[in-house]
């Protein structure tokens, strides 16, 4: 039993290290004016980026973005961090990205994955989910939903990621 316990701490470590090493798909979204950009663009090495999956129709992923909102200004200054709101909105709810975007004042980088071909990379079901992506292009931190204090999380990955622990 203790043998199958080792084992099994060792299959879990290694999937979350290969998990944590995983790099940015070559996939393209779509800008709020209909500019196709490469995923890989949106990350330029050198540079930590964060991005966030939402939709418009999806009240925990509302709620996080407005809670970075206050934050990013800071952890662009701090950390040097880039944000990215990923939206999964389909051809039917689309329409109402860039007004719900500017209504809030989000001041992110907003583009739209209506293909799903970035989300599919990636593994993306359901938002809110957020990936954190170091200066190398590889994801290093990945959180599925919200609940209020997970901004602080994220700002504490951002911060090591950085090298300011």
């Amino acid at each position: 039993m203790k043998k199958f316990l080792v084992l099994l701490s060792f299959v879990f470590t290694a999937g979350m290290l290969s998990a944590q090493a995983k790099g940015l798909p070559t996939a393209n979204v779509k800008t709020p004016e209909g500019q196709i950009v490469s995923v890989k663009d949106l990350a330029p090495a050198g540079k930590i980026t964060v991005f966030s999956f939402w939709a418009t129709w999806c009240k925990p992923c509302i709620a996080e973005l407005d809670a970075i909102k206050d934050l990013y200004p800071e952890w662009k200054e701090k950390y040097n961090v880039e944000f990215v709101a990923v939206s999964v909105d389909d051809a039917r709810t689309s329409a109402r990205i860039k007004t719900v975007a500017a209504n809030k004042g989000w001041e992110y980088t907003i583009v739209n994955d209506a293909s799903k071909e970035f989300q599919t990379a990636m593994n993306v079901s359901n938002p809110p989910l957020t990936m954190l992506v170091n200066q190398k292009g590889e994801v290093i931190f990945e959180h599925l939903g919200y609940t209020s204090g997970d901004e602080l999380e994220l700002e504490e990955k951002i911060k090591a990621a950085a090298g300011k622990e």
